[in-house]
């Protein structure tokens, strides 16, 4: 893929994989700008009305604008590959911050309202993330927060009028890449891992793992195996013990209620 043109996107380097496609970098040769493009799965190419859907969903998610949100600039089709393009957003991912440990309390929570701004910014449209994980928050090199792929999960989803385990990206944007299912598990609610519905209390959920893991450096629900993940989301509690001892009082009662199991004892916003 590298040295292939797209459209008018010059593909310059690979930026990563993942469930929902492969992401590489690219110089729009129209602009003059850098820019990151994420291919779709071929799926989307023998499923017009998927496709259809996903265009509908592209279009939200391009009117979404926010500081703290990466920006979705368009969606395209060239030599049969349909591919999103997005703003190239500099620095490291969240985990690979956390891969050097835990982060320090001073430092997580500015981070933490960073990324509750940008989740509260989308659910005020009525744009839940539904795949919220370290792996998806940006650190720049200024120290501020990007949020990537947000919607991607419910665009890339085969929606149905009744429950489905298509609601979970987990389950069906990377059936067979393990790493990535086993990532993504780790943060569902548990409403997600049932197949049900969810609405903006399943980022709440994601948001609550990803601070207890800010605060820790482990997962609050991780297992060896996929199964294992989602029944410990299911069934556990995380390690509260695990928490530093200069942890507030209300951060710890944040985080309990951003875990409730039960979505409707959860905090909504």
């Amino acid at each position: 893929m590298i040295g292939r043109t797209l459209a008018h996107y010059r593909v310059t380097g690979t930026l990563g994989a993942g469930g929902m496609g492969e992401v590489f970098r690219a110089t729009d040769l129209r602009l003059g700008r850098e820019v990151a493009i994420k291919t779709l799965p071929e799926e989307f190419a023998r499923d017009p009305g998927r496709a259809a859907r996903f265009e509908h969903e592209a279009r939200t998610l391009a009117a979404l604008s926010h500081p703290r949100i990466a920006a979705l600039h368009g969606l395209e089709e060239s030599d049969g590959v349909r591919f999103l393009v997005m703003e190239l957003v500099g620095g490291e991912t969240l985990a690979e911050r956390l891969a050097r440990g835990p982060i320090p309390i001073e430092e997580a929570l500015p981070l933490a309202t960073q990324i509750a701004e940008a989740l509260e910014a989308a659910h005020e449209k009525g744009i839940v993330h539904r795949d919220l994980k370290p792996a998806n928050v940006k650190v720049t090199p200024e120290g501020s927060i990007k949020v990537l792929d947000f919607g991607l999960a419910k665009a890339l989803a085969e929606e149905s009028d009744a429950a489905s385990k298509s609601m979970s990206p987990t389950l069906t944007a990377a059936a067979t890449r393990a790493g990535v299912i086993l990532g993504t598990a780790a943060y569902m609610s548990p409403e997600q891992a049932r197949g049900r519905k969810v609405d903006r209390r399943a980022d709440v959920w994601a948001f609550g793992c990803v601070l207890y893991e800010m605060l820790t450096g482990r997962q609050a629900f991780g297992g060896e195996t996929i199964s294992d993940s989602i029944s410990n989301v299911l069934t556990r509690e995380p390690d509260w013990q695990a928490l530093p001892a200069t942890t507030p009082a209300p951060v710890r009662r944040m985080l309990r209620r951003c875990l409730e199991k039960q979505a409707d004892r959860r905090l909504r916003d």
